[in-house]
């Protein structure tokens, strides 16, 4: 895990304010849901994309090197570019 040298205190409502750089490197705009896991002690927010990332299908959607990608989607990568 990278360090980003930010620090950031919770607010009297439990909340935390995500710096501007991270979510413009992230790609998290105003009123995108992040899932939250927790690991040990450690909390970890991820952009939540339910559905596959290339067509927006959301039907026979599969994990795909941490992506969402639909069973389509898969087919078509796996055709070789003309």
């Amino acid at each position: 895990m990278k360090s980003t040298g930010i620090v950031r205190k919770v607010d009297e409502l439990g909340r935390v304010v995500i710096p501007i750089e991270l979510r413009r490197t992230l790609d998290i705009e105003e009123k995108d849901a992040l899932e939250i896991y927790v690991d040990s002690d450690r909390i970890i927010l991820r952009k939540y994309e339910p559905a596959c990332v290339f067509c927006g299908n959301a039907a026979d959607v599969t994990d795909f090197k941490n992506k969402k990608v639909c069973k389509s989607c898969l087919e078509t990568m796996g055709q070789k570019a003309i």
